[in-house]
């Protein structure tokens, strides 16, 4: 009876290890055939022809009015950089602080000084290495240039310059407009352009 016993024990355990180990397995297969079920499962290609449909299209239009979710565009003037009669806007959107100069400066030394140089003389290192030299920021013509002017450049591009819209949102891109007109500034500047409270220092620095 002990030997019998032993023996029942010894084929339940082996029998219970087997079992212990096609789990995983089953576990897998069972997985991969959901997914590919998933995978397999019944759908149509975009723009592809389709007889469910009475126009023959499996694609189907939007429903009239459907704004995609934060592209509701309603101000021109924000998104454009010109008014309704088409001119730019010879301002800014919203008002200037100094956080929004010091992200201005940030996002130019970032995408814009790599050809346009840190000063906005037109010497950045792409350009050292052979890149089209862009004008300086400084000429009249672009002195004398509306914010709008700057925000749309930066938006669909300008000649040899691509478009920046994807990299750049539309607030930063008035920010660099704004740190562009504070360079701008900077290279013409006189001590009567620095507020009295910091005149005496910047003179002492000066002497």
């Amino acid at each position: 009876m002990t030997r019998v016993r032993k023996t029942n024990s010894r084929k339940q355990t082996r029998r219970a290890c087997s079992l212990l180990l096609m789990l995983p397995l089953l576990a897998l297969t069972s997985g991969c055939e959901i997914r590919q079920r998933m995978y397999n499962q019944p759908r149509h290609k975009p723009l592809s022809l389709s007889e469910f449909y009475a126009d023959g299209a499996a694609s189907r239009p939007l429903v009239e009015g459907t704004v995609a979710r934060g592209f509701m565009k309603e101000d021109d003037v924000f998104y454009t950089g010109r008014l309704p009669d088409g001119s730019f806007v010879d301002g800014f959107p919203f008002e200037v602080s100094m956080d929004i100069l010091q992200r201005g400066q940030e996002r130019y030394n970032i995408y814009c000084s790599t050809c346009h140089d840190r000063a906005g003389t037109g010497n950045g290192y792409i350009v050292l290495r052979g890149y089209k030299q862009p004008p300086s920021l400084h000429i009249d013509r672009l002195r004398e240039s509306a914010p709008g002017y700057f925000y749309q450049v930066i938006s669909q591009g300008y000649g040899v310059m691509p478009s920046y819209a994807y990299q750049i949102k539309p607030e930063d891109r008035w920010a660099i407009a704004a740190y562009i007109r504070v360079l701008q500034l900077s290279q013409r500047a006189t001590l009567d352009d620095v507020p009295a409270q910091e005149r005496a220092q910047l003179e002492a620095l000066l002497q």
